[in-house]
């Protein structure tokens, strides 16, 4: 029997290394993202998989994006078993008084709405179906429980993701939904390449953070999603031994 996911941010790191993870057991996936030409090349990695995924150009902070993505799914597919909700960005880290207003709502609607708008989408479509439920897994990140300095707007919403997967879970209890969520610290992207030159530390200083093979991310998405719908991962942190999120603060 097929199964059925969507991972959204899959045309670079997390989102590419879960896609291809799960495209590569036999998992049917639908690639969403807002560049085309990444997820294409995304597809292009996937090897004898590539049939099985589908790239699906989509901005996740528009509701009208994730309405289309998700009837396109519903009629290509029937059912949904699993989504990555992955998508997300960030501003150039700043003091909270410089702060603009555009950066605050942007980092918002994209990490937090977008979520939630893919989460209520998969959600509708899990409790619909036959035979009813399926898994959402959040990224939190390690910003989900400790700051990085001048990082309000990224580290606000990763708490609220925290707070989405609870309710998800609470809430899609009776209908055979399961929501968890996996926290990643350092797993080597784009995004964590200036880590090599320096990151600030609570004290102030820069410091060389050291990071991970995001593969292993990917093999973690792709063990949440095969437990069968009578267990769960509600939390799983996954990081580089050695980076330094337990003292931070």
């Amino acid at each position: 029997m097929s199964k059925y996911a969507v991972v959204t941010g899959a045309g670079s790191g997390v989102g590419r290394a879960a896609a291809l993870a799960l495209l590569a057991d036999g998992w049917t996936v639908a690639l969403a993202g807002r560049r085309a030409d990444a997820l294409a090349e995304t597809v292009g990695l996937a090897g004898n998989a590539a049939p099985n995924a589908l790239a699906v150009p989509t901005d996740v902070g528009d509701p009208n994006a994730v309405n289309a993505l998700f009837a396109q799914l519903k009629a290509s597919w029937g059912r949904l078993d699993f989504l990555f909700n992955n998508a997300g960005g960030n501003v150039p880290a700043g003091p909270i008084e410089d702060l603009k207003y555009e950066d605050w709502a942007r980092v918002v609607q994209v990490n937090l709405t977008g979520s939630f708008l893919c989460a209520q989408a998969a959600f509708r479509m899990m409790k619909e179906q036959a035979p009813q439920g399926g898994r959402i897994v959040n990224n939190g990140s390690i910003s989900a429980h400790v700051p990085r300095p001048d990082s309000v707007a990224y580290t606000s919403t990763k708490h609220a993701i925290t707070g989405l997967t609870k309710t998800l879970a609470l809430d899609g209890r009776k209908y055979d939904i399961v929501s968890g969520q996996i926290d990643i610290g350092n797993a080597a992207t784009p995004m964590t390449a200036r880590m090599a030159k320096g990151v600030k530390q609570s004290t102030g200083e820069m410091k060389v953070e050291p990071t991970f093979d995001v593969t292993h991310v990917g093999n973690s998405i792709l063990m949440m999603a095969n437990l069968p719908l009578d267990a769960n991962v509600q939390f799983l942190t996954i990081t580089a031994s050695k980076m330094p999120w337990i003292a931070r603060g």
